[in-house]
């Protein structure tokens, strides 16, 4: 990686240089006397010479995909703090600001524009360690809501929704800026983008897997808890999902049923708030029947799970598990009309495994599974602060508590939780309901003081 010239002083000459590691976007660079210094320009060799300033600059209009240039101009011993002008399409404007920023001593670089709204991402590799996030440079790692996980598990995380893997250098002391693109793009036509790399020491760092984020809520965040429990080994039945922000995909394993489940995606987790339906329905129609749909990212098209035993299991204060389920499908006990039934054994102990492995991985977990008397397959995944322990669903100090029968359902408690949030009020849940549930998972959403007593019990203080 060695060059004539100072090139952390000479971003061309950098430029120039990161072409040997991967693909770059499209440049041209000029001297203030106007002389071609680099350029990378698709189906002419490396550093082609045009005949012209204005040849070069057509040149690289025309193979830029979105055909459109931005213009950066810096000072050797100044590289910093110069005249940045984005996105420009006509030929003569490029020119005159390049002619207008060279005779002010500058360097200019030209490069096509890439577009960071076009569905991709962009982010930072480093040692073992990927981190992204759509809808930025990858200066986005700085802003702290980015997926941030192992590298294969990044990678393979891209290829499921993207369908490929970033194209990057494997050295593991490299820092590498990049993003991707589903539209090729750069002087090797490609879906990656390097943008920079520094060879910096990797002691110490570790993946902080975290969400909801920018890029769980870009996909939707029952999509993205279902891609990392896919890409970590799980078993996640084989899935299509149709996104407001990228192409459909489907990844996950099949589970041998042709019968399908439609699930609505919230970019943020609402328990139980819109629908899932079992059997064909027009994915299009349901999400416009939702009232608040603009906040649904996707639809997941969900392989069905012949199921003998379904439930959910989240991490307690004491970072264990609280298991439950049915027979069955778990609908009926999910949205709190059935409270849970006894478990073999044998389905506890693994689903305490399953359990281990997520929390050793993500942290307290929520997980909805469903088994088919062989496989657990897990329905749904996210990470869920440890607030519960015996039958305190959320633990806290009120000046008061409020009943309320849980036949009432979900709407009932949004409207009463809607009436109390803010208010030092608890909530007493009174019937048979699983701690598991959405019933008990809108009150964790919102921290509301709340304690589960079967009908008749003795109603003693919340703890």
């Amino acid at each position: 990686m060695s060059a004539p010239e100072n090139v952390e002083h000479f971003k061309d000459a950098r430029l120039d240089q990161l072409s040997g590691l991967g693909n770059v976007a499209q440049f041209v660079s000029f001297a203030p006397d106007l002389s071609e210094r680099f350029a990378r320009v698709a189906g002419f060799e490396p550093n082609h010479r045009f005949t012209a300033a204005r040849d070069a600059l057509v040149a690289l209009l025309q193979h830029a995909p979105e055909q459109r240039v931005n213009i950066r101009s810096f000072k050797p011993e100044d590289p910093q703090g110069h005249p940045f002008i984005y996105g420009i399409a006509s030929v003569d404007v490029v020119e005159a600001h390049l002619r207008s920023l060279a005779a002010a001593g500058l360097f200019v670089i030209v490069n096509e524009t890439v577009d960071v709204n076009d569905g991709g991402v962009s982010g930072v590799a480093h040692g073992n360690i990927v981190e992204f996030a759509p809808r930025g440079t990858p200066r986005v790692v700085e802003a702290g809501r980015v997926v941030s996980v192992e590298r294969a598990i990044g990678e393979r995380l891209l290829q499921s929704v993207y369908g490929f893997i970033p194209a990057l250098p494997l050295e593991p002391k490299l820092r590498i800026e990049f993003s991707i693109h589903p539209v090729r793009r750069g002087f090797a036509s490609d879906h990656t983008i390097i943008w920079e790399v520094e060879n910096v020491p990797t002691d110490n760092l570790r993946p902080i897997p975290k969400w909801p984020n920018a890029f769980s809520e870009f996909i939707g965040d029952k999509v993205f808890g279902l891609l990392l429990a896919s890409t970590a080994g799980l078993s996640v039945p084989r899935s299509t999902v149709l996104c407001r922000n990228v192409v459909p995909f489907t990844f996950g394993k099949s589970t041998g049923s042709d019968v399908k489940w439609l699930r609505t995606c919230p970019a943020t987790p609402e328990p139980g708030l819109f629908p899932t339906v079992r059997g064909w329905t027009d994915p299009f129609g349901l999400m416009l029947s939702v009232a608040g749909n603009e906040s649904i990212s996707s639809m997941l098209i969900q392989e069905e799970v012949v199921a003998r035993f379904s439930g959910a299991l989240i991490t307690d204060s004491l970072r264990q598990p609280i298991i439950e389920g049915v027979k069955g499908f778990g609908d009926d006990f999910m949205l709190g009309r059935v409270g849970p039934a006894r478990l073999d054994f044998g389905l506890i102990e693994r689903l305490r495994e399953l359990h281990a492995i997520l929390l050793n991985y993500l942290g307290p977990v929520r997980v909805e599974w469903a088994f088919d008397g062989q496989i657990i397959w897990v329905i749904q995944l996210q990470q869920e602060a440890a607030l519960s322990s015996g039958s305190t669903i959320v633990p806290g100090e009120v000046e008061s508590e409020c009943d309320f029968d849980v036949s009432l359902g979900l709407s009932g408690l949004r409207e009463l939780v809607e009436l109390i949030r803010g208010k030092k009020i608890g909530i007493k849940l009174i019937g048979d309901v699983g701690m598991t549930s959405h019933i008990a998972d809108v009150l964790r959403r919102y921290r509301i003081p709340a304690r589960i007593i079967s009908k008749g019990d003795n109603q003693l203080p919340l703890g």
